[in-house]
């Protein structure tokens, strides 16, 4: 591609508006809107991930601005809302501890690093592999430790270190207090349902938060509020370049927690850009969200936030508050930083019951109520997958319940293919036995491939046709080689047929024994380069 059209291409990929959102001003209006109802989701959020991961609350709520910005301008997908995140907070918790808030930044700067590595090398299209069932269990997970998250906030203030605890620590609510929050609540989830029936000018959660923190301060209701949480007064982010020793130790120190971090991250951006993709109807793309995280999150780490991801639940309330470009995302970050600048004392007064209402109504919405029905339709082995990723989303975090869920999807289907192979066999009119392979020929299969076979009752000459089968690795050729060998060993005779060209370059043995005809496959073996220039061993 040239130059100028590569950057005409970027050009359109970071425009402000989507070919299906066209700006005017009704648009323009539901955008500013939706980022509006945003940044007041960000604010408890962001400071509970902060008491999370042991760093002061500004920490966090620096990171959820830049990081916010920067992927709302640059990112792959219009609509995606991005911030300090419950999932980061957990590996990041350990490594303040160790070391100190310093080597933190540090560690956000080289995660960034890494995730822009990841982009521009193209990984992020591998995301494509994980199948379908993983990512219900994916959805319904993370709507669980959404609501399970929230339930921190029915705690009296100051008893329990961090919001996002959710069940762990701290005094529940009770008596009136409790009354009064499960109330508000419930008006908050009941105001979110009954506003579009009403009228569509303003989006229905931040119809919900107005209306209930209005109620709250007129009438002086004594509820928990943002400002118990703690104070998220302060200033621009200041520039800061980490104060660690530049030296081979402090690398070692933070490259495993940077990698740890990247991963976790790019997992759940990833998954997010494809939950709206899918709700949007617009493809998002993968290596240029990997990038504008990276360049996100290092450009964090040099003013002191904690770095973050995609926050799904946030994009929830983007998407379904109406906000379908990159301006909604730009306005929830400058709100936000307008909130830390300006509006501390108005944002504190906002009643948690109210944004508790708004990720409860998140929750209904994200949760995929069809899976029950789905569970009982589906092969057992997808509706394994689908509880188990469920319960380790759950039990420990989203980017492990996803490798968890990808790898027992793997097995399975290796598991499943390696029980198909099998041979139909006859004998030609001149006495030769042919064997028909039927079924994929690979590592799982190789052993049930070579059980196949009857070396010693077989007559001299045997056909080993391969039309009804596909050879896909390394181990398949290792087992095409021993079964040849063993009839050689035994004086007789055997032919392979409709083997790929690839095959017959790659069998270093039993390459001899191929015989070609027109109707030969033309597929490419799965074979590394090391392997095509090596020797594949067997019998």
């Amino acid at each position: 591609m040239a130059p100028r059209a590569l950057l005409a291409s970027f050009a359109d990929s970071i425009a402000l508006t989507d070919p299906s959102a066209p700006l005017n001003a009704g648009r323009l209006r539901i955008e500013v809107l939706s980022g509006l109802t945003v940044a007041l989701a960000l604010v408890p959020e962001a400071v509970a991930f902060a008491f999370v991961a042991g760093v002061p609350p500004l920490v966090g709520l620096y990171a959820a601005f830049i990081v916010g910005l920067i992927t709302a301008v640059f990112g792959g997908r219009p609509g995606m809302i991005s911030g300090a995140t419950g999932a980061l907070a957990v590996v990041i918790v350990s490594l303040v501890s160790l070391h100190g808030i310093e080597y933190l930044f540090a560690t956000v700067v080289l995660m960034g690093l890494i995730q822009i590595v990841v982009g521009v090398m193209r990984w992020g299209k591998f995301i494509r592999l994980v199948p379908h069932p993983v990512m219900l269990g994916f959805v319904n997970g993370l709507a669980i430790v959404i609501f399970l998250a929230q339930l921190g906030q029915f705690k009296v203030p100051g008893t329990a270190e961090a919001v996002g605890h959710g069940m762990s620590g701290g005094a529940w609510l009770s008596g009136l207090p409790l009354i009064w929050m499960l109330g508000l609540t419930a008006l908050t989830m009941f105001i979110i349902w009954g506003a579009p029936k009403v009228t569509n000018l303003i989006p229905a959660p931040l119809a919900g938060i107005g209306i209930v923190a209005a109620i709250v301060i007129i009438f002086g209701i004594d509820v928990p509020v943002v400002g118990d949480l703690a104070s998220i007064e302060g200033t621009l982010p200041p520039f800061h370049v980490p104060m660690v020793p530049f030296t081979f130790e402090t690398f070692q120190i933070i490259l495993p927690y940077a990698m740890i971090l990247a991963a976790i991250g790019l997992i759940e951006s990833l998954l997010t850009l494809n939950l709206v993709s899918e709700m949007t109807n617009q493809r998002g793309g993968a290596s240029q969200e990997c990038i504008a995280q990276g360049v996100a999150n290092t450009v964090t780490g040099f003013f002191g936030g904690m770095g973050g991801c995609a926050m799904i639940g946030q994009s929830m309330i983007n998407v379904k508050s109406g906000g379908r470009t990159r301006i909604a995302g730009i306005a929830a970050a400058l709100f936000l930083l307008a909130f830390i600048l300006f509006a501390s004392g108005l944002i504190a007064q906002i009643p948690l019951a109210a944004l508790v209402g708004v990720m409860f109504m998140v929750v209904i919405g994200t949760f995929a109520w069809n899976s029950f029905s789905i569970l009982r339709k589906v092969p057992r082995t997808d509706a394994v997958v689908i509880v188990l990723v469920t319960a380790v989303t759950v039990a420990t975090d989203l980017a492990t319940a996803v490798l968890v869920g990808v790898v027992v999807s793997a097995l399975a289907y290796a598991w499943n293919n390696a029980t198909r192979i099998h041979a139909k066999t006859y004998t030609t009119p001149e006495g030769a036995k042919v064997y028909q392979i039927q079924g994929p020929l690979f590592f799982g299969s190789a052993e049930g491939f070579s059980e196949l076979f009857q070396v010693d009752a077989d007559p001299s000459l045997v056909i080993v046709d391969f039309n009804d089968s596909r050879v896909v690795d390394q181990s398949a050729l290792a087992a095409i080689e021993t079964i040849a060998g063993k009839y050689e060993d035994a004086g007789k005779s055997i032919q392979l047929r409709h083997l790929s060209r690839d095959c017959h370059r790659l069998l270093s043995k039993a390459g001899h024994l191929i015989v070609d005809s027109d109707d030969d496959p033309d597929y490419a073996l799965a074979v590394d380069y090391s392997v095509r220039t090596g020797v594949l061993g067997g019998h």
